[in-house]
């Protein structure tokens, strides 16, 4: 028994936790910058007022995460963010194809637990910092709502990853909330005052079918969405979760303070659209549906953006500006909602997507007025407009990791966040982040310390790509543009040859396109079109452009629709081989063309995007001359993806033990062995709601050995199904010669590897 005697005040236990790094929010942007920092060297303080991680991608909200790849509904081909938020997709997608939310809490929960650098503190929310002097962070005071204990986390950096930016604002930061004015960045898409400066907060449901009628009563607060929703027709008795995201409220309103309130509305509303849905007798078959969740925190979209020593704005996005700074990118549409959200007569949202990926600077990572404070997550130093892009959450889980790579390299240079800008440790900070797997466009991995820049290369066999497989051909009829993606180094364009089948004496249109910017993947360029007469029947074309390529890119084998003719595809997968379609994807607003409004500052382009699995096979073409763009020597590239060529070692398909040697002139003393293998990274993997066809990607090395000179297995991997793979072998081995062999993942798709990089150190 515990007694205590009468006194005037009593104190909460207090604890003092000291960090390298403290991160306030546990959303995607602040695990991911924590479990990055931690593998860093890192001591890690991340601390959450919720009581799972992850954020509007928790259990407690239940939204996809999603980023570049827009649910492959743009033309952003293999854009998939890489490093710890890559790991977590994958994982979830091999543990969690079917998109449960408490799975997916339970990942990242376990992810975190597994880094004993980080201390974990939830349901702890910070309400107070304190400083020295005026621009300089000390500590941070937080509470536990469940145990009582207040707690002083002192670190000498801090990043505030909150979504709301308390650290931030309790700082004295500078910050903006809501959108600027069109002149002040020269936006032409800054929203008017009716438009309205702030997106809203989203508040979803689930519900499932019992097998037996079910009665709902709506609560008092329910609103007769039938009045008060314009778009009451648009709802639909099988939609539920984030489908319902424009189910949208409170941009007219104090997106920090006015939450609670902006809640209550959600929840009129959601309980109106139910009670619409049982009760109006306009959806029979929701007569046996019952309620199973709703949420009870809204997802936020937008509340303050801090202010860094650059804000990116929309013609960063649209042009593609490069930043000697790089250290992330995005890719998701400037996606603009109105204000007023569900009540408003407009759209639900303004999606205009630009022509691939754009890169985000280090200098919007930190703030411009407090030294020692990174922020990370939606609340990055960003424009209005480009917000619209920047916020989603693997983009904000992506700068995360950026962020944290930067802290670990501000404590070994014993610097403020600022100086690796001002004083020339970019170079060493892009470096140190794509060694962690962060893919920054534009930008190629050259690492000294890496054993196999410096080895020979030999291979046991290399595909020399001349055709797709023509066995058990599937037919599909030409009713959108189809096009065939293809690798080609400089110089002339080689006859290209398949057949085709019309249903009738027809004209087929086939076109070579490219991109007109490097590295794009938007077809906007024609360089030579071909018009071919069809008898009815099977006819065998051969395709010569003609045409001089001046630098190695991917052409677009492109075959305009017509529903006449059908296109011959093959089962056969190969790594930076692909297939795209001019089609249509309601997600992420592509109706086949973006045709945006005049003067809205937006390209006019065309969509050609793949097919999810099973779809999405490859067209059977055939080249006069063997395509050699899978050599050995990519994988030292420094490039993980395909981007101008598939940057990836392909096997032939026929080696019957793939293998790829790397040899020295003198023993080397091997510690550490990393290999990255193809995921798909054209693949989005939504986190949740969405299922997957399949848990492992099909191009996935599965199985593999490494072996040393005397051909002793050091190390052998079986069931892989990750990106990168980090060995730490028990003891270092010396040797001259390591061999790598991988098993081909299936009869339909040769073994690819994108990198091997082998360090004597912890490097």
């Amino acid at each position: 028994m515990i007694q205590e005697e009468e006194i005037d005040r009593r104190y909460s236990r207090a604890v003092t936790l000291s960090a390298d790094l403290v991160i306030t929010g546990g959303g995607l942007s602040g695990t991911c910058a924590a479990i990055t920092a931690a593998r860093q060297g890192l001591k890690v303080v991340l601390v959450q007022d919720r009581p799972v991680l992850g954020g509007n991608a928790s259990s407690e909200v239940r939204l996809w995460i999603l980023g570049a790849t827009s649910h492959m509904g743009n033309n952003n081909r293999w854009s998939r963010e890489g490093g710890v938020i890559d790991e977590l997709l994958v994982e979830n997608t091999y543990q969690n194809p079917e998109g449960n939310p408490i799975i997916l809490d339970m990942i990242l929960l376990d992810k975190v637990f597994q880094e004993p650098n980080i201390t974990l503190l939830l349901n702890t929310a910070v309400f107070e910092v304190e400083k020295d002097g005026p621009d300089t962070i000390r500590s941070l005071k937080a509470f536990c709502s469940q145990n009582s204990i207040a707690f002083h986390l002192e670190a000498p950096l801090f990043c505030d990853a909150s979504g709301d930016g308390i650290v931030g604002f309790l700082a004295g930061a500078a910050f903006r909330m809501g959108a600027e004015a069109r002149e002040a960045f020269d936006e032409p898409m800054a929203p008017d005052t009716d438009y309205g400066e702030l997106l809203g907060h989203s508040l979803y449901f689930y519900s499932k079918d019992t097998g037996t009628p079910v009665k709902f009563t709506a609560p008092s607060f329910a609103i007769d969405v039938s009045k008060e929703v314009p778009r009451f027709r648009n709802f639909k008795a099988n939609e539920h979760g984030c489908q319902l995201w424009w189910v949208e409220h409170g941009g007219r309103l104090d997106t920090v303070h006015d939450t609670e309130r902006i809640k209550w509305e959600l929840w009129r509303v959601v309980y109106g659209i139910w009670d619409y849905i049982k009760n109006s007798g306009k959806f029979p078959e929701a007569g046996t549906m019952t309620l199973e969740w709703v949420g009870m925190i809204p997802g936020k979209r937008e509340s303050r953006r801090f202010e860094g020593d650059y804000m990116l704005s929309q013609r960063d996005l649209i042009e593609k500006r490069t930043h000697p700074d790089a250290v992330a990118y995005g890719g998701w549409s400037i996606d603009l909602h109105p204000a007023d959200g569900v009540f408003s007569e407009r759209q639900p949202c303004n999606q205009w997507h630009s022509k691939g990926i754009f890169q985000i600077p280090y200098r919007c990572l930190y703030s411009r007025n407090i030294q020692n404070l990174f922020f990370a997550g939606r609340i990055i130093s960003v424009s209005h407009v480009a917000f619209g892009a920047t916020r989603v959450m693997a983009t904000s889980a992506y700068v995360g990791q950026a962020v944290a790579v930067a802290a670990a390299l501000c404590k070994r240079q014993g610097v403020l966040p600022r100086a690796l800008y001002e004083q020339g440790y970019i170079g060493q900070l892009q470096r140190e982040l794509m060694k962690t797997g962060q893919h920054i466009p534009g930008l190629v991995l050259t690492d000294d310390a890496d054993l196999v820049a410096h080895a020979r290369l030999v291979a046991s066999s290399t595909l020399a790509f001349s055709r797709f497989s023509r066995g058990n051909l599937r037919w599909k009829s030409l009713d959108i543009g189809a096009a065939q993606l293809v690798p080609l180094h400089a110089g002339a364009v080689p006859v290209f040859s398949l057949p085709v089948q019309a249903s009738g004496n027809t004209a087929l249109t086939v076109e070579l396109r490219v991109s007109s910017r490097k590295g794009g993947f938007t077809p906007d360029t024609v360089l030579a079109t071909e018009s071919v007469a069809l008898a009815p029947g099977i006819t065998d074309l051969e395709l010569d452009f003609g045409v001089v390529l001046e630098e190695a890119q991917y052409v677009f084998l492109t075959f305009l629709a017509n529903p006449e003719v059908q296109l011959p595809y093959t089962n056969q997968r190969i790594t930076g081989l692909l297939s795209v379609f001019n089609g249509v994807n309601k997600k992420v607003s592509n109706n086949g063309c973006q045709q945006p409004p005049v003067g809205s500052g937006v390209d006019e382009f065309e969509f050609w995007c793949p097919q999810r699995r099973p779809e999405g096979q490859n067209i059977a073409i055939a080249l006069a001359n063997p395509l050699m763009a899978f050599e050995p020597d990519n994988i030292r590239n420094g490039v993980d993806r395909p981007v101008t060529g598939p940057n990836a070692w392909v096997a032939d398909p026929n080696d019957t033990d793939p293998y790829v040697s790397l040899q020295w002139d003198t023993p080397q003393t091997i510690s550490r062995i990393v290999l990255v293998f193809d995921t798909d990274a054209d693949h989005a993997m939504e986190s949740v709601l969405m299922t997957h066809p399949e848990r492992v990607m099909p191009f996935c090395v599965r199985n593999y050995r490494i072996e040393d000179a005397a051909g002793n297995v050091i190390y052998r991997k079986t069931d892989n199904y990750q990106t990168r793979n980090t060995i730490v072998l028990d003891e270092p081995v010396t040797t001259d010669k390591f061999t790598i062999h991988v098993a081909h993942p299936s009869a339909e798709v040769p073994a690819a590897v994108f990198a091997i990089r082998c360090y004597g150190g912890m490097q």
